[in-house]
């Protein structure tokens, strides 16, 4: 059953440089180099972190496999919702739906939390005042032409590449032991302890990379989704590899982890200013803030289409199919409206509750995140095993064997992540209050499932269009220009 709809996005507005873009802001390399890899030293002691992230790129990259074929096969703005739905059925297609827009809100709202407490500390006043000003800002966007978010993520990714590959090169040329050092990518210090934390880390810094998909109505090609999404999984984990490896060869790799732990360390500004010059630390702080901004933006646009696609044909309510006017650009105004008003309100929740934005907003929400996102991404291969089963004719590597792989060390890593979810935020020994996270993307599943039966058996036209929605070729002229 196909059902046409009218409502429609931009066409042909994005091509893969774009798409590349808003998957590669998500994850946001400098949030990565001066959060995540730092944190992810301090909190493990793993020194082969460089190794880590080339690895966990790969299983990444295996994940991607079944992910983007599927979007090519099932091109829609809420992804893991169709390809779900194609492949295991319509109640699994609900389910992924829900879990993702807690997953891709949870990381969107974690970031209000860093980025209210960097400017906290860099500018003065409250943390949550910060957070909201940049919820409103985010709000405004998000209700513009995509042409105009992009332009902005762009120039800011630029810049953010500008800044990691000083530091990188600042760490090369000048080593803190006195010569280049390759344990980093040595495989033997892949086996101690904290090893699991450290890929759940990684994990957590690649999540956004499939962010593309979402876009898919609006390419200009087929293969838009596929090349920026391979290209975003290629160049962050080769970045972000150097980039550990840069900081280790800069404090010494057997000091690294002391020094990211220690707060007057001050990595990696520390390496920049001693060896650059103090006018570093500043721009590399404004990027920072930039960065975390636009990270904002991207995944605002993301949650943004699921909420639109799935109120389009009926799974969620109408009115947040509501899109701008105009004869060449449509966007997704009810689900942009949708996302600012959760943010408002679990930011609220959290700075009434005395919470700290970085160790509870931030810390919990993006880890609960990448779980999600994790959790959807192996399902995603399942669901393309399953589709491809059926007699879709493509390439065993693309049907069975990446699929097949990607699963099984997806699943390691997901357990390696449940298993140090505690370690990862903090929690004292022997709490069961970081299993909540795990819960809670079930809790979604279910919630899905759930939902989903009740519209079989309440609203069969709504049930039966599950993922089949799409929008009349002429409902929007295609766009005059491509933005790359």
């Amino acid at each position: 059953m196909t059902v046409h709809v009218q409502t429609a996005l931009a066409r042909k507005t994005l091509g893969a440089g774009g798409m590349w873009v808003f998957g590669s802001a998500s994850s946001a390399p400098m949030v990565v180099l001066v959060g995540g890899i730092v944190a992810t030293y301090a909190s493990t002691q793993v020194q082969s972190l460089p190794l880590v992230f080339l690895l966990i790129g790969g299983v990444v990259a295996l994940l991607a496999v079944g992910y983007t074929a599927m979007s090519r096969e099932v091109p829609h703005a809420a992804a893991y919702y169709a390809i779900l739905a194609r492949g295991l059925g319509r109640q699994m297609g609900v389910a992924g739906g829900i879990v993702a827009l807690v997953a891709y809100n949870s990381i969107q709202i974690s970031l209000y939390g860093l980025l209210g407490a960097t400017l906290a500390d860099l500018v003065g006043g409250t943390w949550w005042v910060w957070a909201f000003l940049a919820l409103l800002l985010v709000a405004i966007f998000g209700v513009r032409a995509i042409a105009l978010s992009t332009r902005l993520l762009a120039t800011v990714l630029v810049l953010s590449f500008i800044v990691v590959l000083i530091f990188d090169t600042a760490s090369l040329m000048d080593p803190g032991a006195g010569s280049i050092d390759w344990s980093g990518f040595a495989p033997a210090w892949l086996f101690v302890s904290g090893i699991g934390g450290a890929a759940a880390l990684c994990v957590a810094a690649l999540m956004g990379v499939e962010a593309p998909a979402s876009f898919a109505e609006e390419a200009n090609d087929d293969r838009a989704v596929t090349n920026s999404v391979f290209a975003g999984v290629l160049s962050l984990s080769i970045v972000y590899a150097l980039s550990a490896w840069a900081m280790g060869i800069a404090v010494g790799p057997d000091q690294v982890a002391a020094v990211a732990g220690d707060p007057a360390g001050g990595l990696p500004f520390s390496v920049m200013e001693e060896r650059i010059g103090g006018f570093m630390t500043p721009a590399a702080q404004t990027i920072l803030i930039f960065a975390i901004i636009t990270s904002l933006l991207a995944f605002h646009n993301v949650i943004a289409r699921y909420a639109f696609a799935m109120a389009r044909e009926g799974v969620l309510p109408h009115g947040l199919a509501r899109t701008t006017s105009g004869t060449r650009v449509s966007a997704p105004v009810g689900g942009s409206l949708l996302q600012s008003v959760i943010a408002l309100v679990v930011v609220a929740v959290f700075a009434l509750a005395g919470a700290d934005p970085v160790l509870t907003l931030f810390t919990w929400l993006s880890t609960l995140g990448a779980l999600g996102l994790l959790c959807l991404l192996i399902a995603a291969s399942i669901a393309a095993m399953a589709y491809f089963a059926r007699g879709v004719r493509v390439n065993a590597w693309t049907s069975v064997i990446a699929p097949l792989l990607g699963i099984v060390l997806g699943t390691v890593v997901l357990g390696a992540m449940v298993v140090n979810v505690d370690s990862l935020l903090g929690a004292e020994p022997g709490s069961l209050k970081p299993y909540l996270l795990p819960v809670i993307v079930s809790v979604a599943a279910i919630g899905g499932i759930v939902w989903a039966s009740h519209l079989r058996r309440s609203r069969p036209e709504v049930y039966d269009g599950i993922s089949q929605g799409r929008p009349d070729a002429h409902a929007v002229p295609d766009d005059v220009g491509v933005i790359f």
